[in-house]
């Protein structure tokens, strides 16, 4: 019988998707055995929207999730400026973490955070869900047998249609929209292209609605034979349904369009292969079944705290995508 992980969450955050990952953990019973929930920045009291999922748990402290040597593993999902606090003290009491991306905005604090993990030997997962879309890892797989050559360029598209309360939210962050939700799409950059040259930002304000943040989210990754770029855009009508990844090799293109087209059950995603030299080839086209985007997500990290699995993003690979997503931001001397 599979061992169950003891775990607990920490925080909640009103614009990612804490709740869902608390849900797909209580849907996996058989994996995990969730000890309860913690609150810690008033969250209660600012995100009363998640209380009704919650009324079967119990409510913790932090002190009694991190002293309690029965809790071995924690999801971090407060709101992002408190993520590398908050995945630091539960490193420092030895629990294995998975962490909302793409964490603080502190560079100095996040490898603080990476030493924490690194010595004290723990697994370090964290929550970009399209490493485990499949037709991501489809598409990684094909890529790393060589199927479509040598890599030119990587496009990627993340885009939707927030609330101008939501868009203002993202004031908080270096980059804006780049921060929040372009993280996704340069750890795909990374993981396909590796580490760029030179990363140029092009981060802007939409200059609507009254908001003064950079709702707009645009960097350029360059490379020696090739651009890449990633666009994320939270003020685009109809943006979500354009959402899309375009990986362009010398022996073929693979599109995944739409990334993700949500379903009552939860999403699908649909992928063209072009591998033909006409011009005017419409591709081999395909679609997942619907799955849920959480789902293989917090269950690899379960198999990876179990050890039955190798975490593929080392403690490296991710102070070093953190460090590129804050250069895509527009920070200087990272």
């Amino acid at each position: 019988m599979m061992r169950k992980i003891k775990i607990a969450q920490i925080g909640f955050n009103e614009n990612s998707h804490s709740i869902q990952v608390f849900m797909s953990m209580a849907k996996q019973s058989d994996i995990f055995d969730i000890a309860g929930y913690v609150m810690p920045e008033n969250e209660r009291e600012r995100i009363p929207s998640v209380l009704e999922h919650l009324k079967p748990y119990k409510e913790l402290s932090l002190k009694e999730v991190l002293n309690d040597p029965e809790i071995e593993a924690v999801t971090i999902e407060t709101d992002e400026i408190y993520l590398t606090k908050y995945a630091t003290l539960a490193a420092k009491h030895g629990k294995q973490i998975h962490m909302e991306k793409p964490g603080g905005t502190s560079v100095k604090d996040f490898e603080k955070l990476i030493q924490t993990v690194k010595d004290n030997n723990l697994i370090f997962h964290m929550g970009y869900m399209y490493r485990y879309n499949p037709c991501v890892q489809e598409l990684m797989e094909r890529i790393k047998n060589g199927e479509l050559g040598k890599i030119i360029s990587v496009e990627a598209q993340m885009n939707c249609n927030h609330t101008p309360k939501v868009r203002q939210w993202l004031d908080n962050f270096p980059g804006g929209m780049m921060f929040f939700l372009g993280c996704h799409l340069v750890d795909l950059i990374l993981q396909i292209c590796g580490e760029p040259k030179n990363v140029i930002p092009l981060n802007k304000c939409t200059d609507s609605d009254g908001v003064t943040s950079e709702d707009f989210g645009m960097a350029i990754f360059e490379y020696e034979n090739g651009v890449s770029f990633a666009k994320t855009s939270a003020n685009e009508i109809g943006g979500f349904n354009r959402r899309q990844l375009v990986v362009s090799g010398t022996k073929g293109t693979v599109e995944l369009k739409p990334f993700e087209v949500c379903t009552d059950d939860g999403q699908y995603t649909v992928m063209t292969k072009y591998d033909d030299t006409f011009w005017h080839t419409k591709g081999e086209t395909s679609q997942t079944n619907v799955y849920d985007r959480y789902d293989d997500m917090i269950a690899s990290f379960a198999a990876m705290v179990r050890g039955e699995k190798t975490n593929p993003w080392s403690y490296d690979y991710e102070l070093s995508l953190y460090k590129n997503i804050l250069k895509a931001c527009g920070e200087k001397n990272v």
